[in-house]
């Protein structure tokens, strides 16, 4: 497809006070420290419209994730295949997950998972700031490609023994001084930009990397965290110019490390971050926008085995079951029973020179680093957090090396062969 116009599109989704926060595994809003957005940017030309939205919420999955694909392709003029929304995943945002949600309003002591109708709305304005920006889009000609690299701030989760097995666990918050003074572990410690132009003049830029974006989340207030934060200073400085960021592959990867869940370490990863956000962009040659190719690769990932439906509804039905666990069973079972509508994995690339792949759940770091040894001459991004129905994207032999990942995915190991399969498919040369 040649690509002759970009149409950038921003649209508040904070939500109101009293608002369920990670699907309500947290409490719910008690303030508003930062408003969130919706933003991204839809691709115009002789072809169907491509739309890239990231989203500063936790997460959403399932039906709800399908709503939002299917109504900003009728905002845009595409098809639902040709959309990718992505989640940030600071933790004190939204989680919407409408199948969960109807499953756990049947029990009143178990927290909501979303506000349907505040959703609703929510999903009105954005589609309505697309449509609106479609009408109005700008000429594109150049595409800027760079990458910084990211001081102090990531981290692997998962610290391995001399027995290949996970002897301690980097949390977001990691108070124990010994685990944070392990080694990084694997990490992609680079930040990448890919900025879309017009002649000289910039339109857009689009942010990744790969950390769970959250210092701490003890104070139920709501906030798109350090790379929110650095976004939007980013972005004041740059009046008219979108920036978004797209948080890449951080199931396995937090802020651990560096991290002991003190507030001052907020401002501290934001200033590394958009120290990184700067350096991305300093001096990054324009190069001609080549014919955009968009390829999909639809996906059946199947449940974790060693639960069954029967097993999740008891657990979701059970009084006695902590309320948490109760919800993780509903979540559970709203990915089952969409097991028939397959979650599409797609890529966005530019001749040869940049390709933007996009991937459902908390997927592990091995899958980012798998995507660019396909592609090791180009500039590879990877936006996870699409599709969150499987949770945790871990892979086959996680289970057996222990760790927290694989106890709270709801998908098998086996997953891991289908991602790399779809991945190589949507790559290909």
């Amino acid at each position: 497809m040649t690509t002759n116009y970009l149409a950038p599109f921003r649209a508040d989704v904070t939500p109101p006070l009293g608002h369920p926060l990670c699907a309500g595994w947290y409490d719910h809003a008690l303030a508003i420290s930062d408003p969130l957005h919706a933003l991204g940017v839809v691709l115009l030309g002789d072809g169907a419209p491509i739309v890239l939205c990231a989203l500063d919420w936790a997460e959403m999955s399932n039906l709800s994730h399908i709503a939002w694909r299917e109504r900003l392709a009728a905002a845009a003029g595409t098809t639902a295949e040709r959309v990718a929304v992505q989640c940030g995943h600071p933790h004190c945002t939204p989680w919407p997950d409408e199948e969960a949600d109807r499953l756990v309003s049947a029990f009143p002591e178990i927290p909501r998972v979303m506000d349907p109708a505040w959703c609703a709305a929510a999903l009105d304005r954005v589609a309505a700031a697309l449509g609106e920006a479609v009408r109005r889009p700008h000429r594109l000609t150049h595409l800027g490609l760079g990458r910084a690299k990211v001081e102090k701030v990531a981290s692997n989760r998962r610290v391995m023994g001399s027995d290949g097995r996970v002897r301690a666990v980097r949390w977001t918050q990691t108070k124990d001084p010994a685990v944070r003074a392990e080694p990084e572990g694997l990490i992609d410690p680079w930040l990448k930009t890919i900025s879309f132009w017009d002649g000289g003049a910039k339109i857009a830029a689009l942010h990744y990397y790969a950390v769970h974006p959250t210092s701490y989340d003890t104070d139920h207030t709501v906030t798109p965290d350090f790379m929110g934060l650095a976004r939007e200073r980013r972005a004041a400085e740059e009046p008219g110019v979108l920036h978004a960021f797209f948080t890449e592959c951080a199931g396995n990867i937090t802020a651990g490390k560096y991290n002991d869940g003190a507030k001052e370490n907020r401002p501290v990863f934001t200033e590394r971050i958009y120290r990184a956000l700067v350096e991305s962009e300093r001096e990054v040659a324009r190069v001609p926008v080549e014919p955009a190719e968009w390829r999909v690769a639809n996906v059946v990932l199947p449940p974790r085995d060693d639960e069954t439906m029967e097993t999740l509804l008891a657990r979701l039905n059970d009084a006695a079951c902590p309320p948490k666990r109760r919800s993780q069973a509903a979540l559970q079972v709203a990915y089952r029973r969409r097991l028939d509508r397959p979650i599409p994995i797609t890529a966005l690339s530019f001749g040869k020179a940049a390709h933007v792949l996009h991937l459902p759940g908390e997927s592990f770091i091995e899958y980012q680093v798998f995507a660019q040894h396909l592609r090791p001459k180009a500039w590879v991004a990877v936006a996870s957090y699409g599709d969150c129905g499987p949770g945790y994207i871990c892979m086959e032999n996680s289970a057996a090396e222990g760790g927290y990942e694989p106890i709270d995915s709801f998908v098998s190991g086996k997953c891991e062969a289908i991602m790399k399969g779809a991945i190589r498919r949507v790559l290909a040369a």
